[in-house]
Protein backbone atom coordinates (compact mmCIF):
# COMPACT_ATOMS: atom_id res chain seq x y z
CA UNK A 1 0.00 0.00 0.00
CA UNK A 2 1.03 3.79 -0.51
CA UNK A 3 2.26 5.42 2.31
CA UNK A 4 2.27 8.90 1.88
CA UNK A 5 4.07 9.76 5.16
CA UNK A 6 6.96 8.05 4.53
CA UNK A 7 7.45 8.96 0.88
CA UNK A 8 7.99 12.39 2.60
CA UNK A 9 9.83 11.95 5.19
CA UNK A 10 12.19 10.43 2.80
CA UNK A 11 11.89 13.59 0.53
CA UNK A 12 13.17 15.37 3.55
CA UNK A 13 15.54 12.45 5.24
CA UNK A 14 18.97 15.14 4.72
CA UNK A 15 16.57 17.96 6.45
CA UNK A 16 16.01 15.81 9.30
CA UNK A 17 19.54 14.63 9.58
CA UNK A 18 21.05 18.07 9.65
CA UNK A 19 18.71 19.07 12.67
CA UNK A 20 19.82 16.43 14.67
CA UNK A 21 22.29 18.04 16.52
CA UNK A 22 20.25 21.47 16.85
CA UNK A 23 17.63 19.10 18.31
CA UNK A 24 20.44 17.82 21.60
CA UNK A 25 21.48 21.58 21.72
CA UNK A 26 18.20 22.79 22.68
CA UNK A 27 17.11 19.40 24.63
CA UNK A 28 14.17 19.53 22.86
CA UNK A 29 12.65 19.36 19.06
CA UNK A 30 14.30 22.12 17.30
CA UNK A 31 10.89 24.35 16.09
CA UNK A 32 12.13 23.48 11.87
CA UNK A 33 12.16 19.71 12.99
CA UNK A 34 8.79 19.96 14.37
CA UNK A 35 7.04 21.81 11.27
CA UNK A 36 8.82 18.74 9.17
CA UNK A 37 6.77 16.39 10.98
CA UNK A 38 4.01 18.22 10.76
CA UNK A 39 3.97 19.35 7.18
CA UNK A 40 4.66 15.41 6.48
CA UNK A 41 1.86 14.50 8.66
CA UNK A 42 4.11 11.92 10.77
CA UNK A 43 1.64 12.61 13.70
CA UNK A 44 -1.64 12.15 11.92
CA UNK A 45 -0.55 8.47 10.73
CA UNK A 46 -2.87 6.85 13.19
CA UNK A 47 -5.44 10.30 13.71
CA UNK A 48 -9.07 9.64 12.70
CA UNK A 49 -10.10 10.63 9.20
CA UNK A 50 -13.19 12.40 10.49
CA UNK A 51 -10.47 14.72 12.40
CA UNK A 52 -7.92 15.44 9.05
CA UNK A 53 -6.02 11.91 9.88
CA UNK A 54 -4.70 9.20 7.70
CA UNK A 55 -5.83 5.80 10.00
CA UNK A 56 -3.06 4.06 8.06
CA UNK A 57 -1.89 0.16 9.35
CA UNK A 58 0.28 0.25 12.30
CA UNK A 59 2.99 -1.40 10.69
CA UNK A 60 2.84 1.53 8.12
CA UNK A 61 2.96 3.66 11.01
CA UNK A 62 5.74 1.54 12.54
CA UNK A 63 8.06 1.59 9.37
CA UNK A 64 7.64 5.04 9.11
CA UNK A 65 9.05 5.54 12.64
CA UNK A 66 12.20 3.68 11.93
CA UNK A 67 12.69 5.64 8.90
CA UNK A 68 12.25 9.09 10.91
CA UNK A 69 14.70 7.64 14.13
CA UNK A 70 17.53 6.37 11.58
CA UNK A 71 17.95 9.94 10.13
CA UNK A 72 17.62 11.09 13.71
CA UNK A 73 16.58 9.20 17.42
CA UNK A 74 15.08 11.91 19.28
CA UNK A 75 12.89 12.85 16.23
CA UNK A 76 11.73 9.32 15.43
CA UNK A 77 11.00 9.12 19.67
CA UNK A 78 8.88 11.94 19.76
CA UNK A 79 7.07 10.90 16.40
CA UNK A 80 6.91 7.60 17.79
CA UNK A 81 5.29 8.61 20.93
CA UNK A 82 3.15 11.90 20.18
CA UNK A 83 2.40 10.09 17.14
CA UNK A 84 0.34 7.17 18.87
CA UNK A 85 -1.71 9.42 21.05
CA UNK A 86 -4.27 9.94 18.30
CA UNK A 87 -4.72 6.09 18.61
CA UNK A 88 -6.44 6.91 21.68
CA UNK A 89 -7.81 10.29 21.66
CA UNK A 90 -9.82 8.17 18.74
CA UNK A 91 -11.61 6.48 21.36
CA UNK A 92 -11.75 9.24 23.55
CA UNK A 93 -15.67 11.25 24.04
CA UNK A 94 -17.02 13.47 21.29
CA UNK A 95 -16.29 16.25 23.39
CA UNK A 96 -12.72 16.00 23.92
CA UNK A 97 -12.28 14.98 20.29
CA UNK A 98 -13.89 18.37 19.10
CA UNK A 99 -11.77 20.10 21.99
CA UNK A 100 -8.90 18.90 20.91
CA UNK A 101 -9.78 18.95 17.31
CA UNK A 102 -12.35 21.20 16.33
CA UNK A 103 -10.39 24.11 15.81
CA UNK A 104 -6.73 22.80 14.41
CA UNK A 105 -6.79 19.18 13.46
CA UNK A 106 -2.90 19.62 14.09
CA UNK A 107 -2.94 19.85 17.59
CA UNK A 108 -0.59 17.27 19.31
CA UNK A 109 -1.08 15.62 22.71
CA UNK A 110 1.74 14.93 25.07
CA UNK A 111 1.91 12.15 27.65
CA UNK A 112 3.11 10.26 30.41
CA UNK A 113 0.49 7.18 31.15
CA UNK A 114 2.43 6.06 34.47
CA UNK A 115 -0.19 6.79 37.02
CA UNK A 116 1.11 9.66 38.88
CA UNK A 117 -1.71 11.57 39.76
CA UNK A 118 -5.19 11.53 41.43
CA UNK A 119 -8.12 12.23 40.31
CA UNK A 120 -10.70 13.15 43.70
CA UNK A 121 -14.50 13.38 43.25
CA UNK A 122 -15.67 16.74 42.85
CA UNK A 123 -19.39 17.92 41.83
CA UNK A 124 -19.42 17.20 38.38
CA UNK A 125 -15.81 16.04 37.68
CA UNK A 126 -12.40 15.44 39.32
CA UNK A 127 -9.97 17.54 41.15
CA UNK A 128 -6.03 16.60 39.83
CA UNK A 129 -2.77 16.50 40.95
CA UNK A 130 -0.16 15.01 40.00
CA UNK A 131 3.75 15.28 38.83
CA UNK A 132 4.90 12.88 36.25
CA UNK A 133 8.64 13.05 34.40
CA UNK A 134 9.19 11.83 30.49
CA UNK A 135 6.54 13.80 28.73
CA UNK A 136 8.39 13.28 25.22
CA UNK A 137 7.97 16.44 22.49
CA UNK A 138 5.68 17.95 25.24
CA UNK A 139 6.86 21.63 23.93
CA UNK A 140 4.93 21.39 21.06
CA UNK A 141 1.91 19.89 22.38
CA UNK A 142 -1.41 21.63 23.48
CA UNK A 143 -2.74 18.92 25.15
CA UNK A 144 -2.19 15.68 27.25
CA UNK A 145 -2.88 12.25 28.94
CA UNK A 146 -2.22 11.70 32.12
CA UNK A 147 -1.96 8.47 34.18
CA UNK A 148 -3.57 8.79 37.33
CA UNK A 149 -5.68 6.91 40.25
CA UNK A 150 -9.41 7.96 41.37
CA UNK A 151 -9.56 8.57 44.78
CA UNK A 152 -12.52 9.22 47.25
CA UNK A 153 -14.11 12.66 48.47
CA UNK A 154 -10.70 12.10 50.95
CA UNK A 155 -8.38 12.04 48.42
CA UNK A 156 -7.42 8.76 49.46
CA UNK A 157 -6.54 6.02 46.43
CA UNK A 158 -9.17 3.35 46.35
CA UNK A 159 -8.63 0.13 46.97
CA UNK A 160 -8.54 -1.85 44.84
CA UNK A 161 -6.95 0.76 42.57
CA UNK A 162 -8.51 2.07 39.40
CA UNK A 163 -6.55 3.59 37.04
CA UNK A 164 -7.37 6.09 34.39
CA UNK A 165 -5.73 8.48 31.61
CA UNK A 166 -7.19 12.26 31.97
CA UNK A 167 -6.98 14.66 29.16
CA UNK A 168 -6.12 17.96 29.79
CA UNK A 169 -5.58 20.88 27.97
CA UNK A 170 -1.63 22.94 28.32
CA UNK A 171 -3.68 25.77 30.21
CA UNK A 172 -4.06 23.60 32.80
CA UNK A 173 -0.44 21.80 33.64
CA UNK A 174 3.00 22.87 33.90
CA UNK A 175 5.69 22.10 32.06
CA UNK A 176 9.15 22.35 34.12
CA UNK A 177 11.84 23.67 32.32
CA UNK A 178 15.27 22.38 32.79
CA UNK A 179 13.56 19.34 33.78
CA UNK A 180 15.45 16.99 31.01
CA UNK A 181 19.41 16.78 31.57
CA UNK A 182 20.16 12.86 30.35
CA UNK A 183 23.06 11.20 28.49
CA UNK A 184 20.87 9.94 25.33
CA UNK A 185 17.51 11.14 23.42
CA UNK A 186 18.76 15.15 24.79
CA UNK A 187 16.37 16.36 21.79
CA UNK A 188 13.24 14.51 22.68
CA UNK A 189 12.47 17.55 25.37
CA UNK A 190 11.01 14.96 27.55
CA UNK A 191 10.32 17.25 30.74
CA UNK A 192 8.60 16.85 34.09
CA UNK A 193 4.21 17.91 34.14
CA UNK A 194 3.24 19.53 37.35
CA UNK A 195 -0.78 19.15 37.96
CA UNK A 196 -1.78 21.51 41.26
CA UNK A 197 -5.54 21.70 41.84
CA UNK A 198 -6.97 21.20 38.04
CA UNK A 199 -10.75 20.62 37.50
CA UNK A 200 -11.58 18.11 35.24
CA UNK A 201 -14.96 17.20 34.06
CA UNK A 202 -15.86 13.71 33.98
CA UNK A 203 -16.18 12.98 30.15
CA UNK A 204 -12.25 13.89 30.03
CA UNK A 205 -11.77 10.95 32.17
CA UNK A 206 -11.26 7.65 30.17
CA UNK A 207 -10.75 3.97 32.43
CA UNK A 208 -7.76 2.55 31.71
CA UNK A 209 -9.29 -1.13 31.68
CA UNK A 210 -11.75 -0.06 28.82
CA UNK A 211 -8.71 0.90 26.91
CA UNK A 212 -6.70 -2.10 27.55
CA UNK A 213 -9.69 -4.64 26.86
CA UNK A 214 -10.86 -2.82 23.47
CA UNK A 215 -14.48 -1.78 25.18
CA UNK A 216 -13.65 1.75 24.60
CA UNK A 217 -13.01 1.45 21.07
CA UNK A 218 -16.48 -0.67 20.78
CA UNK A 219 -18.05 1.94 22.93
CA UNK A 220 -16.73 4.20 20.48
CA UNK A 221 -17.99 2.65 17.69
CA UNK A 222 -14.91 2.56 15.78
CA UNK A 223 -15.07 -0.22 13.29
CA UNK A 224 -11.40 -0.02 11.69
CA UNK A 225 -8.94 -2.73 13.09
CA UNK A 226 -6.33 -0.37 14.05
CA UNK A 227 -8.25 0.70 16.92
CA UNK A 228 -9.20 -2.53 18.14
CA UNK A 229 -5.69 -3.55 19.06
CA UNK A 230 -4.51 -4.24 22.54
CA UNK A 231 -3.08 -1.03 24.36
CA UNK A 232 -0.01 -3.15 24.67
CA UNK A 233 0.44 -3.78 21.31
CA UNK A 234 -0.55 0.25 20.27
CA UNK A 235 1.32 1.91 23.24
CA UNK A 236 5.12 0.30 22.46
CA UNK A 237 4.77 0.41 19.03
CA UNK A 238 5.79 4.06 17.70
CA UNK A 239 8.78 3.75 21.01
CA UNK A 240 10.19 0.24 20.20
CA UNK A 241 9.92 1.07 16.16
CA UNK A 242 11.97 4.43 17.41
CA UNK A 243 15.13 2.17 19.38
CA UNK A 244 14.99 -0.27 15.97
CA UNK A 245 15.17 2.82 13.44
CA UNK A 246 18.00 4.23 15.64
CA UNK A 247 20.14 0.95 15.59
CA UNK A 248 19.23 1.23 11.50
CA UNK A 249 21.15 4.77 11.54
CA UNK A 250 23.70 4.05 13.70
CA UNK A 251 24.81 0.93 11.41
CA UNK A 252 24.62 3.44 8.57
CA UNK A 253 26.76 5.85 9.98
CA UNK A 254 29.00 2.79 11.11
CA UNK A 255 29.35 1.52 7.60
CA UNK A 256 29.81 5.53 5.85
CA UNK A 257 32.29 5.74 8.52
CA UNK A 258 34.50 2.54 8.35
CA UNK A 259 34.20 2.48 4.79
CA UNK A 260 37.77 3.95 3.86
CA UNK A 261 38.84 3.65 7.73
CA UNK A 262 42.32 2.48 8.53
CA UNK A 263 43.25 1.00 11.35
CA UNK A 264 46.10 1.74 13.99
CA UNK A 265 47.42 -1.25 13.03
CA UNK A 266 47.83 -0.56 9.68
CA UNK A 267 45.10 -2.49 7.98
CA UNK A 268 41.55 -1.27 6.23
CA UNK A 269 38.65 -2.07 7.79
CA UNK A 270 37.84 -3.50 4.49
CA UNK A 271 40.41 -6.17 4.71
CA UNK A 272 39.45 -6.97 8.17
CA UNK A 273 37.40 -10.63 8.33
CA UNK A 274 36.52 -9.80 12.23
CA UNK A 275 34.94 -6.67 11.79
CA UNK A 276 33.55 -7.24 8.78
CA UNK A 277 32.63 -11.10 10.62
CA UNK A 278 30.75 -8.39 12.90
CA UNK A 279 28.84 -5.73 10.87
CA UNK A 280 27.14 -8.27 8.74
CA UNK A 281 26.05 -10.20 12.10
CA UNK A 282 24.84 -6.86 13.70
CA UNK A 283 23.16 -5.83 10.56
CA UNK A 284 21.44 -9.18 10.29
CA UNK A 285 20.19 -9.05 13.86
CA UNK A 286 19.14 -5.38 13.74
CA UNK A 287 16.89 -6.76 10.40
CA UNK A 288 15.45 -9.12 12.61
CA UNK A 289 14.36 -7.13 14.96
CA UNK A 290 12.49 -5.12 12.09
CA UNK A 291 10.98 -7.86 11.15
CA UNK A 292 10.03 -9.25 14.87
CA UNK A 293 8.21 -5.95 15.19
CA UNK A 294 6.26 -5.51 11.86
CA UNK A 295 5.45 -9.18 11.58
CA UNK A 296 3.72 -9.28 15.65
CA UNK A 297 1.88 -5.86 14.81
CA UNK A 298 0.82 -7.34 11.66
CA UNK A 299 -0.37 -10.61 12.98
CA UNK A 300 -2.24 -8.62 15.72
CA UNK A 301 -3.95 -6.82 13.53
CA UNK A 302 -4.56 -9.60 11.24
CA UNK A 303 -6.62 -11.16 13.91
CA UNK A 304 -8.52 -8.40 15.15
CA UNK A 305 -9.93 -7.72 11.27
CA UNK A 306 -11.35 -11.33 11.67
CA UNK A 307 -12.92 -10.39 14.65
CA UNK A 308 -10.82 -12.76 16.90
CA UNK A 309 -10.23 -12.19 20.19
CA UNK A 310 -6.54 -11.53 21.10
CA UNK A 311 -6.00 -13.41 24.65
CA UNK A 312 -3.69 -12.22 27.32
CA UNK A 313 -1.09 -15.59 26.39
CA UNK A 314 -1.37 -13.78 22.63
CA UNK A 315 -0.66 -10.32 24.17
CA UNK A 316 2.19 -11.40 26.39
CA UNK A 317 3.54 -13.46 23.45
CA UNK A 318 3.39 -10.04 21.60
CA UNK A 319 5.25 -8.17 24.20
CA UNK A 320 8.30 -10.96 24.52
CA UNK A 321 8.45 -10.04 20.74
CA UNK A 322 8.62 -6.21 20.91
CA UNK A 323 10.78 -6.19 24.25
CA UNK A 324 13.17 -8.64 22.80
CA UNK A 325 13.31 -6.73 19.18
CA UNK A 326 14.68 -3.57 21.15
CA UNK A 327 16.87 -6.00 22.99
CA UNK A 328 18.72 -7.06 20.09
CA UNK A 329 19.32 -4.46 17.90
CA UNK A 330 20.78 -2.79 20.55
CA UNK A 331 23.03 -5.13 21.63
CA UNK A 332 23.90 -5.79 17.50
CA UNK A 333 24.95 -1.46 17.89
CA UNK A 334 27.27 -2.44 21.07
CA UNK A 335 29.36 -5.09 18.72
CA UNK A 336 29.63 -2.53 15.79
CA UNK A 337 30.69 0.45 18.19
CA UNK A 338 33.08 -1.36 19.99
CA UNK A 339 34.87 -1.93 16.39
CA UNK A 340 34.27 2.16 15.64
CA UNK A 341 37.62 3.24 16.86
CA UNK A 342 37.93 6.12 19.25
CA UNK A 343 37.32 8.76 17.32
CA UNK A 344 33.50 7.33 17.17
CA UNK A 345 33.41 8.51 20.51
CA UNK A 346 33.93 12.20 19.79
CA UNK A 347 31.11 14.09 19.80
CA UNK A 348 31.03 15.76 16.36
CA UNK A 349 30.63 11.97 15.32
CA UNK A 350 27.03 11.18 15.23
CA UNK A 351 27.55 7.30 15.88
CA UNK A 352 27.95 8.00 19.41
CA UNK A 353 24.76 10.21 19.31
CA UNK A 354 22.80 7.20 17.99
CA UNK A 355 24.46 4.56 20.48
CA UNK A 356 23.53 6.83 23.84
CA UNK A 357 20.19 7.27 21.96
CA UNK A 358 19.86 3.31 21.69
CA UNK A 359 20.38 2.74 25.47
CA UNK A 360 18.43 5.82 26.25
CA UNK A 361 15.41 4.17 24.05
CA UNK A 362 16.16 0.64 25.91
CA UNK A 363 15.92 2.06 29.42
CA UNK A 364 11.87 2.86 28.79
CA UNK A 365 9.48 0.86 31.06
CA UNK A 366 8.38 -1.29 27.92
CA UNK A 367 11.75 -2.59 26.87
CA UNK A 368 11.90 -4.25 30.74
CA UNK A 369 11.73 -7.85 30.01
CA UNK A 370 11.72 -9.47 33.29
CA UNK A 371 7.88 -9.81 34.06
CA UNK A 372 6.91 -9.96 30.36
CA UNK A 373 9.16 -12.60 30.10
CA UNK A 374 7.80 -14.55 32.71
CA UNK A 375 4.42 -14.04 32.29
CA UNK A 376 4.89 -15.38 28.65
CA UNK A 377 6.88 -18.33 29.73
CA UNK A 378 4.05 -19.06 32.26
CA UNK A 379 0.90 -19.06 29.63
CA UNK A 380 2.92 -21.29 27.23
CA UNK A 381 3.11 -23.72 29.77
CA UNK A 382 -0.41 -23.55 30.55
CA UNK A 383 -0.45 -21.53 33.82
CA UNK A 384 -2.25 -18.63 34.59
CA UNK A 385 -0.01 -15.51 35.70
CA UNK A 386 -0.72 -14.31 39.15
CA UNK A 387 -2.93 -10.88 38.83
CA UNK A 388 -0.97 -7.72 40.05
CA UNK A 389 2.30 -6.15 38.47
CA UNK A 390 3.09 -9.16 36.48
CA UNK A 391 0.43 -8.21 33.76
CA UNK A 392 0.32 -4.93 34.55
CA UNK A 393 2.28 -4.09 31.37
CA UNK A 394 0.24 -6.77 28.87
Amino acid sequence: MPNPVLDAITERAEEIRALGPANESLGRLDDQTAKVLRETWAIRMLQPKTYGGLELHPREFAETIMRIAACDGATGWVAGVVGVHPWEMAMADPRVQEEVWGEDNDTWIASPYAPMGVLRPVDGGYVFNGHWQFSSGTDHCDWIFLGAFLADQDGNRLNPPRSVHVVLPRSDYEIVEDSWDVVGLRGTGSKDIVVKDAFVPEYRVIEYSKVVDGTLAKEAGLTNPTYRLPFSAAFPLGITAAVIGICEGALAHHMAYQRHRVQITGTAVKDDPYVLYAVSEAAAEIAASRSALLDNISQLHDMVAAGREVTFDRRAVGRRTQARAAWRAVRAVDEIVARSGGNAMRMDNPIQRFWRDAHTGLAHAIHVPGSVFHAAALTQLDIEPPHGPMRSMI
